[in-house]
């Protein structure tokens, strides 16, 4: 039984090669062009019956289509319709072409384009470069590139990988090994390890795997990657393990990449829209909706204009967006993407570690002389501060008092200013009595922060959340639950208010309990909203982290939808975010503050009282975990943005903080 044809366009029933041909010689015939009629009739045939109209419009006309198309269209409509009328073939041949011409390599398309095709598409590609340029694409390649990315990219040339039912069930356990002791297992890497199995194995047998080797090594074979490898060589290998695991979803991330922020890259947006029209863009479409919250649909229709926009619509094929279900690919993507969640032990590591020459009392005299006399030396203040723990910061502060009688923080904040002010003195406090600080900051004056209310309340341990509470009423002399209940109001109140006791259940999951929690949940999507808020929040306000992940896991199988999906599809307001901030933080809390970072400094801009509250608050924590996680989304490093949306001293402070450059 053949496979269900997962594409968008398909041919033309009533097809007539001649007739089109005509329709576009009359479409470009005298002044100006009617370019609806262009991209209707060419996004309504596939690839074989362009190349039948190109072939008829020679023989009637005595010219070539293309150069015809080429001279009455321009920018990017010109370059999507023309990368329509190439054969596959020919259209991965010039992609890879433009992307070793000239003085720089283009090595995303590289990788994008021999990551992702079959050992077919990779035959094809490599007979269609010689044939169109006269020389091998090898040649090419290593002509242009250097090191184990080189070697992996002429592995992927080969188009040797073996065929997917090849699965070598006594070598599974056996090749998982080899990766962990190639990397994890040992100081330094053995790349080469790393090539040959990624490199030949088959899609099935590598997915096994990586099953096998997430048990070993307690982490995915991802998180592996980032750490042990670097440059265009890492990124190449996650795009082959990210292939692997499933095509479609690869694709969703470079689509997405390819639009959010500002400028558009056009070029991969073209790249990908033409080549998978004719083979899984409904599940392309299915795995973005699953990852980012938003149809490929609408994210299009945001980000480009006109005819350009029209076509690439037309190619994406429809708006996924008041789907409830998936399509069988993004329901096994969802269900594998807990089961990895639920499986990955994450290994919190900050990026600021307590100083080892460590003196309180030379550090609190350097301050002193910092601060006094005219005009204040920021620099010894912020490399003292930012590169200290924080329990020795409070050792400082306490020498600071019985060696000069003086109050550290009095005299910071009166020789700082502005945001530079906030960050020191933020990072001179205890945890509980900042996150205290951020709750009172959150609710006082004429609104409220919910997200900061949100942020910190989903992500404290039950610990963490007691020592709040306690700082809080200290501070403020009233608890923190009479101010949240006197500052926000129904179910939301509810909400916080259950989160504010501290009273999640801790440890791993109770499978006793998994499939039960999951059916209720998948039930309570059929009642009315209220009823269906307050089931949700019964759960997800009191099992562990552990258990969730399970839960949302099971949740896929017994509803054949996405948790993230059905709080945004059916709940609003402050209830859908901090809902939503629960399952993000379960699936996993660094990349849930790689996000809201990324919304403190995207746009217009800065919302540095984010900025400020997550890089103090997880600085000693998971920070690097934060990094890696927002470059792995963004594609930019936390430290470029940083650099590019903060000055001064404030900005140095930061970047201490940050930790370095990914």
């Amino acid at each position: 039984m053949g496979k269900e044809f997962r594409g968008t366009v398909t041919g033309h029933p009533d097809f007539d090669g001649n007739a089109d041909a005509e329709a576009l010689f009359n479409a470009m015939k005298g002044f100006g062009s009617d370019k609806e009629s262009i991209l209707d009739l060419i996004t309504s045939r596939n690839n074989a019956q362009r190349q039948e109209i190109r072939a008829s419009y020679k023989s009637l006309y005595g010219k070539d289509l293309i150069d015809d198309l080429k001279y009455e269209l321009t920018g990017k409509f010109e370059r999507l319709i023309i990368a329509l009328m190439r054969p596959p073939a020919y259209h991965d041949a010039k992609e890879m072409k433009d992307a070793v011409k000239g003085a720089g390599t283009n090595e995303k398309c590289l990788i994008e384009i021999l990551a992702s095709r079959t050992n077919e598409q990779v035959h094809a590609l490599t007979e269609a470069y010689k044939d169109a340029y006269d020389r091998d694409l090898e040649e090419s390649v290593v002509g242009d590139t250097s090191g184990h990315f080189k070697k992996m990219l002429v592995v992927l040339l080969q188009g040797t990988r073996e065929d997917d039912e090849v699965v070598y069930e006594d070598l599974v356990e056996e090749d998982a090994q080899h990766l962990y002791s190639a990397g994890e297992e040992q100081w330094g890497t053995d790349e080469a390890k790393f090539i040959m199995l990624l490199g030949n194995r088959s899609v099935n047998h590598l997915r096994l795997v990586f099953d096998e080797y997430q048990k070993i090594a307690e982490k995915s074979i991802e998180e592996s990657l980032r750490s042990e490898l670097s440059g265009d060589f890492e990124t190449l290998m996650l795009a082959v393990v990210q292939c692997i695991r499933s095509v479609p979803m690869f694709f969703a991330r470079r689509l997405y990449k390819s639009m959010k922020g500002l400028g558009t890259a056009d070029d991969t947006l073209i790249r990908i829209m033409v080549s998978r029209a004719e083979i899984d863009m409904l599940d392309i479409r299915e795995c973005f909706r699953l990852r980012y919250e938003k149809s490929l649909y609408n994210m299009i229709q945001d980000d480009t204009s006109g005819e350009y926009k029209r076509t690439l619509l037309k190619l994406c094929g429809g708006d996924d967006d008041l789907a409830g279900e998936f399509f069988p690919e993004a329901a096994q993507i969802a269900y594998k993407m807990w089961e990895i969640s639920a499986m990955t032990k994450i290994t919190p590591r900050g990026t600021v570690r307590p100083a080892s020459d460590f003196d309180p009392s030379s550090d609190a005299q350097d301050l002193r002389k910092a601060m006094k006399g005219f005009g204040t030396d920021e620099d010894i203040i912020i490399d003292i501060v930012s590169q200290r723990s924080n329990e020795q910061r409070q050792e400082i502060r306490q020498v600071f008092k019985s060696l000069l009688g003086r109050d550290l923080m009095a005299d910071l904040k009166s020789e700082l200013s502005k945001n530079l002010c906030r960050l020191v003195m933020a990072l001179m406090m205890t945890p509980p009595e900042f996150d205290a600080k951020m709750m009172k900051k959150a609710m006082e004056g004429a609104g409220t922060d919910e997200h900061a209310l949100i942020e910190i309340l989903v992500t404290r341990s039950n610990e963490e959340i007691h020592a709040m509470c306690a700082a809080y009423q200290e501070a403020y002399k009233k608890s923190l639950e009479d101010a949240i209940t006197s500052d926000t109001s129904g179910l939301f109140c509810r909400i916080l208010v259950s989160l504010v006791q501290g009273a999640r259940e801790e440890g791993p999951a109770d499978m006793d309990r998994v499939e039960e929690d999951a059916q209720a949940l998948a039930d309570a999507c059929n009642d009315d909203s209220s009823e269906m808020e307050v089931k949700f929040m019964t759960i997800l306000c009191t099992r562990s982290f552990g258990h969730l992940r399970r839960v949302f896991q099971e949740f896929v199988r017994c509803s054949n939808k996405d948790i993230e999906q059905i709080i945004k599809k059916e709940m609003s307001g402050d209830v859908k975010n901090v809902m939503f901030a629960i399952v993000r933080s379960v699936k996993n809390q660094p990349s849930y503050f790689a996000d809201r970072l990324y919304k403190a400094m995207k746009g217009l801009g800065t919302d540095d009282r984010a900025l400020i509250r997550i890089m103090v608050s997880r600085c000693e924590i998971d920070l690097f975990n934060i990094r890696k996680e927002f470059k792995e989304t963004h594609d930019a490093s936390l430290h470029e943005f940083i650099q590019g949306d903060t000055t001064g001293d404030y900005r140095k402070t930061l970047l201490l903080l940050c930790g370095g450059e990914d």
